[in-house]
């Protein structure tokens, strides 16, 4: 499966973020409250096939950080963006991360 073909893993509007060093993929440091949503946000994070290994983690507002794992090129991880001011990515080289909010 091809992230850009239709019927893949994108039924709707989607964003890519080159990571190198730390970058937020949804969110940033610089806000102040974590963000509650009454139906949770679920953010769908995809490593490009041709990447390199990333890491992935969440922000409070407070600044804590909370690291969730590593994903591989070609690897995909879903989760909630309630409760939190930020997701970050993080590659010590180059990755392209597909993003989508659903």
């Amino acid at each position: 499966m091809k992230l850009e073909e239709p019927g893949g893993f994108w039924d709707s509007p989607a964003y890519s973020v080159k990571v190198r060093g730390l970058r937020y993929l949804w969110g940033s440091a610089g806000i102040t409250q974590n963000l509650t949503f009454e139906k949770p946000l679920i953010l769908h994070v995809a490593n490009d096939r041709a990447g390199e290994p990333i890491t992935i983690g969440t922000q409070v507002a407070a600044g804590a950080k909370t690291v969730l794992g590593t994903l591989q090129p070609g690897e995909y991880l879903s989760l909630s963006v309630n409760d939190i001011s930020g997701v970050y990515a993080d590659c010590a080289l180059d990755s392209i991360v597909h993003c989508l909010v659903h």
